[in-house]
């Protein structure tokens, strides 16, 4: 028959085994670019605080009889409950910042592809033949003329804030244009 000290080593060198297994996959995800830093520091502070209440039983006792509960693994609950919460707070907001930022792209890729439908309305479709003088249009798809009346990009890459504002000049002269507010 084991001891009961016997059996709590076990679980002590379980809870550490654990605790370094989180941390090590934790770091490998960061290694292989599947987690980013961001999200990163929230799981490897969860195993940390796993890792210190492994290897020391002892805080897990004290924080126990500081707020008066009487049973320590059930600090350990409330903390791995109180952790849920804050990381699910935390990705709402992500999430919904990502989905203002979708929804923002969306409009700004809306009115993008208009500018290019009116752009080639202007300019008209133009046959390969005028476009690159010996050309045949034989291996030649529509797809080589829609890149006509494409305005070329020249200069620096926009910040931003410039292709916001862009953004929100372009938006308001739809809307007079179309009379929506």
């Amino acid at each position: 028959m084991e001891m009961p000290g016997a059996m709590t080593d076990l679980l002590q060198v379980l809870a550490v085994s654990v605790s370094v297994t989180l941390m090590f996959v934790v770091l490998e995800l960061v290694r292989r670019r599947k987690l980013t830093e961001e999200y990163s520091l929230i799981w490897i502070a969860g195993a940390a605080a796993l890792l210190l209440l492994s290897v020391w039983r002892g805080i897990l006792h004290l924080a126990a009889r500081t707020i008066g509960v009487y049973y320590p693994p059930a600090v350990l609950l409330l903390v791995l409950i109180f952790f849920v919460f804050i990381v699910s707070l935390y990705f709402s907001v992500v999430v919904s910042r990502q989905r203002q930022q979708i929804e923002r792209l969306v409009e700004e890729v809306a009115l993008l592809d208009a500018d290019v439908r009116a752009l080639r309305r202007s300019v008209g479709t133009v046959a390969p033949a005028e476009m690159m003088p010996g050309a045949t249009g034989h291996g030649h798809h529509a797809a080589d003329e829609r890149h006509l009346g494409r305005p070329q990009h020249v200069g620096r890459i926009q910040t931003d804030d410039e292709r916001s504002s862009s953004y929100d000049a372009r938006a308001a002269s739809r809307r007079e244009t179309t009379g929506q507010p």
